[in-house]
């Protein structure tokens, strides 16, 4: 191969490389897929929240209307929220060993709230659903009733 086909084919291999979709990676724990989705959710960047989520048509149709609505909202409010800091609040719930359910609220809201992550084939995911289906002021009541000196 002469030096303008290894030159070319170079850079044929560079763009590629620079240009392919690349996944964020999997979440490490519960509390890491929750934080990833979160933040991603909080910048805008609905393509990585999607990469944590559990993926079926009710979760994708809740991150579609949260996208829409987000595509809406105006340059303070998108700034607030890309300034805010995530907090989450103990204890979790797990019922067993595969699921979480954590209170949560950002800096700029300020409003608690509750998310279910689920372990599947061994990767952590948001079930985004449950936040619509199981508002915290009856869950978030339950979980400040629980002694966190324990």
């Amino acid at each position: 191969m002469n030096k303008t086909g290894f030159v070319l084919l170079f850079l044929l291999f560079s763009i590629v490389a620079c240009n392919s979709n690349h996944s964020p990676a999997p979440a490490d724990s519960d509390v890491d897929a929750a934080r990833e989705f979160l933040r991603a959710a909080l910048d805008g960047d609905f393509t990585r929240a999607k990469s944590y989520l559990l993926q079926d048509s009710a979760n994708l149709q809740c991150l579609d209307i949260a996208e829409e609505k987000y595509q809406h909202l105006g340059p303070d409010t998108i700034n607030g929220y890309r300034g805010a800091s995530i907090t989450f609040y103990t204890p979790p719930i797990t019922p067993n060993d595969s699921t979480t359910i954590l209170a949560f609220s950002n800096s700029f809201m300020n409003q608690k709230d509750t998310l279910r992550i689920v372990r599947v084939n061994g990767n952590w995911l948001v079930d985004l659903k449950y936040l619509y289906i199981n508002r915290t002021d009856t869950l978030y009541n339950k979980m400040s009733n629980i002694d966190t000196a324990q």
